[in-house]
């Protein structure tokens, strides 16, 4: 069980991002020295808390990540920085290949050669592919359907291998589908266009879509729609936390976790809560199924909470809309003012 260790210095990548500007919150709230780099390509500099420093960059600049490291003392990196859409992968594998798995290289050489011991890294359920068997356990055999899947599964090759060579060691937490928002609503998916379920359907709650299109009525699943596993992003930052203070307080383990409620919601589950929350019906088109969407995806959560004394605080599926929606809302303002 991870135990009270002292609070190192941190660095984020991708802090100006979703769900890196969580973490940073949930490392500030803690009292964590913490340090943000983003190139603000799909960052929002507003998204990074006052007081917090930060450096407009990537991290493919070894030289600027130099820097960083001893102007701040950086001893523990969480890396957040990539891209993430999966239908942009498979048209433009090479951008995924160079923003996820090229560009992770550079940073675990520049952590390595400044001597970061801890590193925890922002993996997905997106490394097993079309998975035999749901609920998914770690050893479930990854096999990635697409690029985005698999820049990330040669991005944990890497870390792991450079454990088994380097001082430093690891978490890598495989995300299932990250939901909601900052219940202060200090921050929220904020990307114009976004694909999330739960972020496109309480736009449409609220106006912003004419529609949300159900793709796939035909999965071997109860009411025919896909099942998944949401996570809100507040208890997924929390995980983040609690994996550091593990790495810290046993420097020689590196952490391999799922990260999800053990719970799926199919589709129409989800736009049946968003309509109860708003009380607003919202406009369904169904549709054919995506390639490569698996019928169910749930994660088997027994490995982190054996590891990590992690109570998730918002396992509920109208809190996460709650908070989602609560984001939309003030989202519309922050962009009416800007």
């Amino acid at each position: 069980m991870a135990v009270m260790t002292q609070k190192l210095p941190v660095l984020v990548t991708g802090g100006a991002g979703y769900i890196g500007s969580h973490a940073v919150l949930a490392l500030a709230d803690a009292g964590w020295p913490v340090a943000v780099i983003d190139n603000l390509v799909t960052g929002f500099r507003w998204a990074v808390p006052e007081g917090v420093p930060f450096y407009e960059g990537d991290i493919a600049d070894e030289a600027l990540l130099a820097r960083i490291f001893t102007e701040q003392g950086t001893r523990a990196v969480m890396h957040f920085a990539g891209s993430v859409v999966v239908p942009e992968s498979v048209s433009d594998p090479l951008k995924y290949y160079h923003n996820n798995t090229a560009k992770t290289r550079a940073l675990i050489a520049a952590a390595v050669r400044a001597g970061v011991p801890h590193f925890i890294f922002s993996s997905t359920a997106a490394t097993y592919g079309i998975p035999e068997i749901s609920p998914v356990r770690e050893d479930t055999p990854q096999r990635p359907i697409n690029p985005y899947g698999m820049s990330k599964l040669m991005s944990e090759f890497m870390l792991r291998d450079t454990a088994a060579a380097h001082p430093i060691n690891f978490c890598a937490l495989r995300y299932f589908n990250v939901a909601g928002a900052d219940p202060r609503a200090r921050t929220g998916q904020s990307t114009a266009g976004a694909t999330h379920l739960i972020k496109v359907a309480v736009e449409a709650a609220l106006g912003k879509r004419e529609r949300v299109d159900v793709f796939g009525t035909d999965f071997d699943t109860p009411d025919g729609t896909g099942v998944r596993d949401y996570i809100h992003v507040s208890d997924l930052a929390d995980a983040h936390l609690l994996a550091l203070e593990q790495l810290i307080a046993a420097p020689g383990e590196s952490l391999t976790m799922n990260c999800g409620y053990g719970r799926g919601y199919s589709v129409l589950e989800v736009l049946d809560a968003v309509d109860r929350v708003t009380n607003r019906t919202i406009v369904r088109m169904l549709g054919p199924r995506r390639a490569g969407d698996p019928d169910s995806l749930i994660s088997d959560n027994a490995r982190i909470k054996a590891t990590l004394p992690w109570v998730p605080k918002f396992a509920d599926l109208d809190t996460i809309v709650n908070h989602a929606l609560a984001w939309e809302r003030k989202l519309s303002e922050i962009r009416g003012n800007g």
